[in-house]
């Protein structure tokens, strides 16, 4: 694989940036941008794109093998990979359990695009990162020459690719604001950022583990900390893939009122927190607010 191959996809950098007016932020001084990672690439929205490029490119045509939980957008957007540039692709899925009911429509899509879908217990996934636990799933998945990449897709090249979405938005805002799982999006787009600017994290999943994990991410990428940022934790609505009501009928309100479709699991929860926080004065009047959309809603 190379970069000229995966030109041929097309995908739209920079994204657009889109101001929205809506006086939920107006109120208090505050505009609201929104950075349109969701139009980058059709099939390899937002940030995996700027995460998988790069992982693609160092697979150079190899088998790609990767993990997941049963919703992962990840695993989806690896099996689209797959399909666009002919790759063979395995996603390794939490939950052993799993094999033997009915595919939700999540994995169905991987399936649908090629990739061989091998489940494994939970305790096995914990543990899957350590070279003694994943040379047994490698074999057992008869995937032993395949390239690895992590759950999320968050390693050292992911942050490095992401650390493009922090320069497209150098000068643009005061706030650049992400939602963020596995942490590899934000720790390249904090270390984008100028001089100035602060990077704002969302986590969607419980735990409190994330600073450490956007610590290690950047220290392995660039040897360092890098740039000005921080993590609010409150808004994870209970953890990953939780949309309660509150939840869901915000984001169908954002939608009616801006024609932007909002994505649950991460862009919602985003968008509700930077308005709470609007409301609490957690930005200074005048403050320009860049929202990443790293996602885009899920089709079945």
């Amino acid at each position: 694989m190379t970069g000229h191959d995966l030109a041929s996809l097309r995908p739209r950098l920079p994204s657009p940036l889109q101001e929205i007016e809506d006086d939920r932020w107006a109120r208090h001084g505050v505009r609201l941008l929104l950075k349109r990672d969701d139009l980058i690439h059709p099939d390899l929205v937002g940030n995996k794109w700027r995460k998988l490029a790069p992982n693609l490119a160092a697979a150079a045509g190899r088998p790609l093998l990767t993990f997941g939980g049963a919703y992962s957008n990840h695993l989806r957007a690896t099996a689209a990979a797959g399909r666009l540039l002919g790759l063979p692709t395995v996603g390794v899925v939490r939950g052993e359990e799993l094999a033997h009911r009915p595919l939700n429509p999540s994995l169905a899509r991987c399936v649908a695009d090629g990739m061989r879908l091998h489940f494994v217990d939970r305790s096995t996934y914990r543990h899957k990162a350590e070279p003694s636990v994943l040379a047994p799933i490698l074999h057992a998945a008869g995937a032993e020459d395949a390239y690895v990449v992590p759950e999320g897709g968050s390693n050292t090249l992911a942050v490095r690719g992401c650390q493009a979405l922090g320069e497209e938005l150098r000068d643009q805002a005061e706030v650049v604001a992400l939602a963020c799982g596995t942490g590899g999006t934000f720790a390249g787009t904090a270390a984008g950022l100028g001089p100035g600017q602060r990077a704002l994290g969302i986590p969607v999943l419980k735990g409190g583990f994330l600073t450490a994990d956007i610590q290690d991410l950047q220290e392995a990428a660039f040897g360092e900390t890098r740039g000005a940022w921080s993590l609010d934790d409150r808004f994870h609505f209970g953890g990953y893939a939780r949309t309660p009501p509150e939840l869901e009928s915000f984001a169908k309100d954002f939608e009616d009122r801006h024609g932007v479709a909002v994505e649950r699991l991460y862009v919602a929860k985003l968008l509700y927190g930077l308005v709470t926080l609007a409301e609490e004065g957690a930005f200074p009047a005048g403050s320009r607010v860049a929202a990443v959309v790293t996602g885009a809603p899920f089709a079945e």
